[in-house]
């Protein structure tokens, strides 16, 4: 029995942190590392409602960190699969840090995931067509998922054609 094909709002996920000493380095800040296994995981779910199935990490575009994030605060993070083509998809993740004491929330970065949905022996499989429907927002992520995704892969281009040079 087939799933309906989701819209992307049917993708969204969010999933909120604890900053525990053991996610802090020695200055009491959350390790860029740790801030990227949440956007991971976060992104996997979006991928893998959106797929219906198993997926895997292709790659994560350039993570910059705005706002330090310290022990003790809330990490708030929330995804949607941006566009999806044959078999991969581009996830879009939004971090927030929030001070339990006052409430404030800090916008501290934002990362593009892409995944791969795989078949039942670990190969890459088609996935359904990526329809956001008449939401504008939805089409504006769609239109520059694609561009950043020209950029990738001629970022791929490159890198193949350096190693073989």
């Amino acid at each position: 029995m087939s799933r309906p094909v989701l819209s992307p709002r049917d993708t969204r996920v969010e999933m909120t942190q604890i900053v525990l000493p053991t996610h802090t380095n020695n200055h009491g800040t959350v390790f860029g590392g740790q801030i990227a296994a949440w956007i991971d995981i976060c992104a996997a779910v979006s991928a893998q409602r959106y797929s219906q199935g198993p997926v895997v990490t292709a790659s994560i575009d350039q993570l910059h960190f705005m706002a330090a994030v310290k022990q003790g605060m809330i990490v708030i993070l929330r995804s949607q699969v941006n566009m999806a083509w044959r078999s991969s998809m581009e996830i879009g993740v939004r971090i927030e840090a929030e001070d339990p004491i006052t409430g404030r929330r800090e916008h501290c970065c934002s990362a593009y995931t892409t995944f791969v949905a795989l078949d039942d022996e670990g190969h890459p499989r088609p996935i359904a067509p990526f329809d956001p429907g008449d939401d504008p927002e939805a089409r504006r992520r769609a239109e520059q998922a694609g561009m950043r995704r020209q950029i990738r892969l001629e970022m791929r281009r490159r890198r193949q054609a350096a190693d073989r040079g």
